[in-house]
């Protein structure tokens, strides 16, 4: 299994209704995008974010699920209202789960 994990900056906080449709997109990926496991996402309650107010992950049966979710179009979807949200900056990891 490989994990996917982002953290997004936006320029200013991002409205109520805004976070709703961006976690209701992810929610909606394991119904359109093959190979995923499991969904999270959320805001950030630590205080220590330095300025990445929200948080996602997503778990993929393998590498290939993996890559084959960069360009669906549904992913697409979330990077383009992302960015329509004021989306600044990102950290991407990836990595595989040890089983």
């Amino acid at each position: 299994m490989y994990e996917h994990m982002v953290l997004f900056r936006f320029a200013s906080e991002p409205s109520k209704d805004q976070l709703n449709t961006l976690y209701a997109m992810a929610r909606q990926f394991p119904k359109h995008i093959p190979g995923i496991v499991d969904v999270a996402i959320g805001r950030d309650t630590t205080g220590r974010n330095q300025g990445f107010q929200v948080g996602l992950t997503v778990r993929f049966i393998d590498r290939a699920a993996l890559d084959a979710y960069g360009p669906h179009p549904k992913h697409q979807e979330l990077v383009q209202y992302s960015l329509e949200m004021g989306r600044t900056d990102i950290i991407v990891v990836d990595f595989p789960i040890e089983t």
